[in-house]
């Protein structure tokens, strides 16, 4: 059994109201610059700020780096959400980065959808793990990868991959040109496209 709660805003302590800070149980309500929508000389990122960000440690990071930008500089950044991968690190890897199927479809996306069994691919037998696969959402109109989705042993790692091909919006052809290490698991993304 999986069990993801997430994270709840550590803010109740802080008086918020008496600030004039805006806020609900998603945190503090900010801008897209993550300033306060009530108080403009208060900012907030994670688990503190109500974005559309998720609740992950490396969101925070950069939603803490784009806040303190923006007090130090006046607003000009904003956090950009884009391929941000998450990941569950059971036996083996459940990880994703991207739009669900379902919401590509939703959306109106025209998809290639990937699918492959890769448990019997080497780069798994060898490490023992009987388990794996991946799909890819690929768009047919301009080739980006709009979602990534895997369970499979080292996955954790190989879904940076995808999340950075999102981020910069490589075409699944570019990704096809990455020459890994082998039996590495990144030397299995080509042919998971």
């Amino acid at each position: 059994m999986v069990h993801g709660a997430g994270r709840i805003p550590a803010i109740d302590n802080l008086d918020l109201d008496a600030a004039g800070v805006e806020h609900d149980g998603k945190g503090v309500s900010v801008s897209e610059y993550l300033q306060s929508t009530s108080n403009e000389n208060v900012y907030a990122a994670g688990d503190a700020a109500a974005t559309q960000g998720a609740p992950l440690t490396p969101v925070a990071v950069f939603e803490g780096k784009v806040a303190a930008s923006n007090m130090l500089k006046g607003n000009n950044a904003t956090p950009d959400y884009r391929g941000v991968p998450s990941a569950v690190f059971t036996i083996p890897e459940l990880v994703r980065v991207g739009m669900l199927e379902s919401e590509a479809k939703k959306a109106g996306r025209d998809i290639r959808v990937a699918f492959t069994d890769t448990a019997k691919w080497y780069s798994n037998f060898r490490t023992g793990e009987t388990c794996a696969a991946a799909k890819v959402l690929i768009d047919k109109e301009t080739d980006e990868i709009i979602g990534a989705h895997m369970i499979g042993p080292e996955y954790g790692e190989l879904i940076n991959y995808f999340g950075l091909a999102m981020r910069l919006g490589l075409k699944s052809r570019d990704v096809k040109q990455l020459v890994s290490a082998y039996p590495s698991v990144s030397a299995d993304l080509g042919s998971m496209l």
